[in-house]
């Protein structure tokens, strides 16, 4: 018996030709769509136990009604910030965690939080409500939404960690991280390990303690004795994140990263980096002297913008560097990001336009 075709077309007219005949965009989705529905049948094929099917779900459920609420904010600037939900209104941590959502609302970012009390609540307080967005993970203690997002439209409720922390990373362009318990430091080391390892972009990681405060300066010392000290780590590895104790600081780390930086992304056998502002030729050279190690073959070079790009056509005009990177030395590649930063960075924070992070 012939197998029975895994897509029937209806019967249509030339003049009521499908809109995805004629769209990419539409047909590449359509086929995306078209995958999921397949492997929702292999589950019911390989006979997956009710649990696994309710989890699947359940997961992808939660995905789609996030993505709805971020979609229309994707180029949006936001800055995800973790913290304790235990530390309450007078504790220095939170009141640290109030001017940081202050200062960063006032310079146009969002502040995406877990939205519950103490360190989430604080960088909301200083965010304002038009400014915040919550990512709720529902607890049987602890975390009821904050009086800020509670019953906003940008508050999201969530069953799952795992969604949850994926839109943690996965729908900003920076991450802080005040004082907190084993979430916070899960949620860091996760969050070090993606950008180390390049299963996500490059973006700026800071560790922001309360003033005068301990509590990232000995987790550092932790990190530069027992993991760089072992060889567990690489040196260039400290160059992704920074630890302060001053808001205004955390504030610069982020916004600063984006001054000549604007995204990056892979085209085929290169990485290409978007810029706001071009680098001179000698600053080319310079740069293939300092960080040939990073290079697997050829030379940085300035470049344009690939066919492949066209998806990303609010940043068509923006400068470009491309190189074969060799996938490994993301610490290395977070120095010249610095470098271009430090070399370039002349003009006005207000040139950055963000790239949607998805």
């Amino acid at each position: 018996m012939s197998k029975k075709p895994r897509h029937i077309r209806p019967n249509v007219s030339e003049s009521d030709v499908l809109p995805t005949e004629h769209d990419p965009d539409l047909r590449q989705k359509s086929v995306l769509v078209d995958e999921i529905k397949e492997t929702a049948d292999k589950f019911f094929r390989d006979d997956a136990t009710r649990g696994d099917l309710k989890l699947v779900s359940r997961a992808l459920r939660e995905l789609r009604y996030a993505f709805k609420v971020f979609t229309p904010l994707r180029r949006q600037r936001k800055v995800t910030v973790f913290g304790s939900a235990r530390l309450k209104e007078g504790h220095p941590a939170y009141d640290q965690s109030v001017e940081y959502g202050r200062l960063m609302a006032e310079q146009g970012w969002m502040v995406v939080t877990g939205a519950g009390g103490g360190i989430m609540e604080g960088a909301h307080v200083g965010a304002g409500r038009d400014m915040s967005i919550g990512v709720n993970i529902m607890l049987p203690f602890e975390q009821d939404a904050n009086y800020i997002i509670h019953n906003d439209e940008k508050l999201v409720h969530l069953k799952y960690f795992f969604t949850r922390k994926l839109l943690f990373v996965k729908e900003v362009h920076g991450i802080v991280l005040c004082p907190g318990g084993f979430g916070t430091q899960d949620e860091g080391f996760e969050v070090l390990t993606l950008v180390q390892t390049g299963k996500r972009d490059l973006m700026p990681i800071v560790m922001l303690d309360q003033p005068g405060g301990t509590y990232w300066k000995r987790w550092q010392e932790f990190v530069v004795d027992e993991l760089l000290g072992d060889g567990l780590i690489s040196p260039e590895d400290l160059s992704l994140y920074k630890v302060t104790d001053n808001a205004q600081e955390a504030v610069d780390e982020i916004i600063g990263f984006y001054d000549v930086y604007n995204s990056m992304r892979y085209v085929k056998d290169r990485l290409v980096l978007r810029l706001h502002r071009e680098p001179s030729d000698e600053l080319v050279e310079e740069l293939n002297e300092e960080f040939s190690d990073i290079v697997e073959s050829g030379k940085i070079e300035k470049t344009a913008m690939h066919e492949l790009e066209a998806d990303d056509e609010h940043l068509r005009d923006l400068p470009r560097l491309s190189l074969r990177f060799n996938r490994r030395g993301v610490g290395r590649l977070r120095q010249m990001v610095d470098r271009l930063n430090e070399e370039l960075n002349d003009a006005s924070l207000e040139d950055y336009t963000p790239v949607d992070p998805s």
